[in-house]
């Protein structure tokens, strides 16, 4: 019997178009959804309605995606992946997971309780709170980063050098997520984004910013980088904090060359990566999600 795994995803594009191909080469079937297009149906066998899945659940789940909304619309979202989970579907990453890392705020609180180096952070709703913080850091020489609580490629984030350039709480939706500012060098600003899947780093890339912002969407220069010791037990010790399955791992040295996770993401691009590494990280993905994660066997792996 073929495998039916349901790609969680808005818009297939090349990464669906290479996750359905290794799929395919392991005799699985893949089937694109929206989690925008399902729903919690008591009607319904197993009480979800999912497109494509009538009469079956899928044997997995693999989420590329969780399409920006509102509050109400991610929650629902988000508990679709958990409803899966709890009829025992496995979900590479689950709701659990993508929680923790989409909020940058847990991210860095469980990074720090399970000892993995991490820039130094300080969340807060109180405009006053983060004043403080920010006068406590500039008189040390040192300077801020604020970023939005929820966000990705770059965008909204800003170097905070004095309290003058502190937004308003309304900026960044009544949040201050402040993270220590990490200079690799003006005109030579990097770091490295490291992919893992289970738990094993596969590939890494050097990323070099037009600006101190090191993102490839915002015109970064990439580059294949070696997997040295300290990157790969770094990248994997923080995937390992948070649960996931698989993740792409923000990693920036100091000065002093000491390695910090600046952030962890559940849902990374690898289209870049891809140009520069070896390896088929799409097949990787499937392999992995096939031999750890799914929850039955396949016919021809039985013996009769």
């Amino acid at each position: 019997m073929t495998r039916r795994i349901a790609i969680m995803t808005e818009e297939p594009g090349w990464h669906g178009e290479v996750l359905s191909g290794a799929f395919h080469r392991r005799h699985c079937e893949a089937v694109f959804v929206s989690l925008a297009d399902c729903s919690i149906d008591l009607d319904c066998e197993f009480g979800l309605s999912l497109p494509g899945f009538a009469r079956a659940l899928p044997d997995a789940v693999l989420v590329r995606g969780v399409a920006a909304g509102t509050l109400e619309q991610i929650t629902l979202r988000l508990g679709i992946l958990h409803a899966l989970r709890e009829l025992e579907v496995p979900v590479y990453n689950d709701a659990r997971a993508i929680e923790r890392s989409v909020d940058k705020s847990m991210t860095s609180f469980l990074l720090n309780a399970a000892r993995v180096p991490t820039l130094p952070t300080w969340v807060t709703e109180s405009a006053e709170q983060a004043r403080r913080y920010v006068m406590r850091e500039t008189a040390l020489g040192r300077e801020l980063v604020i970023k939005p609580l929820f966000g990705s490629q770059g965008v909204g984030l800003k170097r905070i050098a004095s309290v003058a350039d502190l937004p308003s709480e309304a900026e960044y939706n009544e949040v201050f997520y402040l993270q220590r500012f990490i200079d690799s060098g003006e005109g030579r600003w990097h770091d490295w984004r490291v992919f893992v899947v289970g738990h094993r780093t596969i590939a890494a890339m050097i990323r070099r910013g037009k600006d101190w912002i090191n993102n490839v969407a915002r015109g970064a220069a990439y580059e294949w980088a070696p997997l040295g010791e300290d990157l790969c037990r770094l990248s994997e010790d923080a995937t390992r904090a948070l649960d996931l399955d698989y993740a792409g791992v923000d990693i920036i040295r100091d000065a002093q060359g000491q390695a910090f996770v600046v952030e962890v993401n559940s849902m990374p691009a690898w289209a870049g990566l891809q140009e520069v590494s070896a390896i088929d990280i799409a097949q990787t993905l499937v392999d992995d999600l096939l031999a750890r994660r799914l929850r039955r066997p396949s016919l021809d792996s039985v013996s009769l």
